[in-house]
């Protein structure tokens, strides 16, 4: 028989092994309950629910929680992901992220929406109630656009291309296309006009591709029925014009053009097979788009461009010009336009690039001219638009390259004697940089004045316009935005203080490279005398 103390021992440390295992079972049944109820939060994140996510930050930054919202939830592979804009942040930073970056603990489900009367004109997909002014006011526009029959130069300059090789649009002609739109396209100006919206053949992937600028950009035409699975239509996804929700998505994670990598910030319709790849390669001389650095290459061997196709009319150092006219050029121009589409989210996608002049502002080297950026303009513009798109891509923003495609539209303006202005809405980074162009060069005119006769020098709005070509409603704008001109004894006077006059010198000694008009070599063409564009 044992002895008691060995008794004693044995029991307590049998007593010890039931709790110490019962507490092992316990923090497993715990850990197993915490990762059901996780998964039963996660299924509760839906499309329009609002809750902090973690913001996509430098490794030297302090963690961001800005409140977000679900646009759309995928699950590839048996990982979830969820596609969520920021809110109060512009949609280039829309991304997907991983369920460990969502605070699901905060997590806000989508408010019903309120049931308002349904109008049976293009206002209805307004969710605010209706007032009798607003009712009319929306009864005035229906009946502007019933009394239309053919597109209006502004519309049709606020539209990008579409290529041919990459979208069943190009194909089909003008096939498919119902009544009303062939009576549109056979309207007005001998060239296509065709809106890819009105295909009734159409994939929805393209028939959707095109976004609207505003409720007066276009007519407005029945909507498919959306899949129960793709984002809603509500929340930050309402803007004051009609947003598509395919587009609403980016669909290209990153673009390799020479020697950088891009990140692109917003959806452009490039082929599908292109959506589901990590990197599309384009030539970064005929911008051409494939699916593989070996097909790349395999490209470069047989592509004999070295510079965009057209004439170079503008060369100052390893900075060139080059004019692409849309309808010589039309596939170089429409890859052109699905490249800016992935940096630019205020323009729409449009067929035709026919009526369009482009000016792709190059960097030389050994290896041939890189595209920097661009602007196109239309041929016969109306209401003296010298700028209908402008893109600096994002490896050469900041550099000054902007302003200097900026300061090109303009002095092309001037060698056609007329002012001109660019077409709106402009992109926030767009505004910024026009703005500052605006500014420059009025206080430069005004720096640079002299007194005559003992007085203080004069000047008048209309001669500032001739100077420099800028339309006269931005030089009054710009001039009120910098809180220089004041009404005094009954009339406008400008008012230049020394602290002006100091910041605007600090600004211009930023400005490296600047446009020599010695330099141009251009001829305007009367596109209105001609027969076809």
């Amino acid at each position: 028989m044992a002895p008691d103390w060995l008794r004693f021992f044995l029991y307590t440390n049998q007593t010890s092994s039931l709790i110490y295992y019962s507490l092992l079972s316990k923090m497993a049944d715990d850990k197993e309950n915490k990762k059901i109820g996780l998964k039963t939060t996660l299924d509760m994140v839906v499309e329009g629910c609002r809750l902090p996510v973690k913001m996509s930050i430098l490794p030297n930054e302090e963690e961001e929680w800005p409140l977000a919202e679900i646009l759309s939830r995928k699950e590839e592979k048996g990982k979830l992901e969820f596609y969520v804009h920021y809110i109060d942040f512009n949609k280039r930073l829309d991304e997907w992220v991983l369920p460990d970056r969502l605070r699901v603990e905060e997590l806000q489900f989508p408010k019903k929406d309120q049931k308002t009367p349904q109008k049976q004109n293009s206002s209805a997909a307004n969710s605010r109630p209706t007032t009798p002014d607003r009712e009319l006011q929306d009864k005035k526009t229906t009946v502007d656009r019933s009394e239309s029959d053919s597109p209006s130069p502004s519309l049709l300059s606020k539209k990008l291309s579409l290529p041919e090789q990459s979208s069943p649009a190009a194909k089909l002609g003008g096939q498919g296309q119902t009544p009303q739109s062939q009576t549109k396209s056979n309207a007005g100006r001998k060239r296509k006009a065709i809106f890819l919206d009105e295909k009734q053949d159409l994939p929805p992937a393209y028939c959707n591709s095109l976004l609207s600028q505003d409720s007066q950009d276009a007519p407005a035409t029945p909507q498919p029925s959306a899949p129960p699975q793709q984002p809603r239509q509500t929340g930050s996804m309402s803007s004051s014009h009609d947003e598509n929700i395919i587009t609403r998505i980016k669909n290209i994670e990153t673009i390799e053009l020479g020697k950088y990598r891009i990140k692109p910030w917003y959806f452009s319709p490039y082929p599908p097979e292109l959506t589901t790849i990590s990197i599309v390669y384009i030539c970064e001389f005929c911008l051409k788009y494939v699916k593989s650095r070996k097909c790349l290459e395999r490209h470069r061997t047989k592509c004999t461009l070295r510079h965009p196709p057209g004439n170079e009319i503008y060369r100052k150092s390893t900075i060139s010009f080059f004019e692409i006219d849309g309808r010589k050029n039309k596939m170089y121009s429409q890859n052109l336009c699905l490249l800016a589409k992935l940096f630019l989210d205020h323009k729409t996608l449009y067929y035709d690039t026919d009526p369009f002049l482009f000016y792709v502002m190059t960097e030389y080297d050994i290896k041939g001219f890189h595209i920097v950026g661009f602007f196109s303009k239309e041929k016969e513009s109306t209401e003296d638009y010298n700028v209908a798109c402008i893109l600096t891509l994002p490896p050469y923003q900041r550099k000054g390259y902007g302003k200097l495609l900026i300061e090109f539209s303009y002095e092309l303006s001037k060698f056609e004697g007329k002012t001109g202005s660019p077409e709106k809405p402009l992109s926030d980074l767009g505004l910024l940089s026009y703005r500052s162009y605006w500014s420059q060069t009025i206080l430069e005119i005004l720096v640079n004045l002299k007194p005559e006769n003992g007085e203080r020098p004069q000047i008048t709005i209309n001669e500032i316009c001739e100077l420099t070509s800028i339309r006269k409603e931005d030089v009054i704008s710009t001039l009120q935005h910098l809180n220089l001109i004041n009404y005094y004894k009954g009339q406008y006077i400008i008012t230049l203080s020394q602290e002006s006059i100091d910041t605007h010198n600090r600004a211009m000694a930023k400005r490296k490279i600047r446009i020599d008009a010695k330099c141009l070599h251009w001829t305007p063409k009367d596109w209105a005398k001609r027969g076809k564009w």
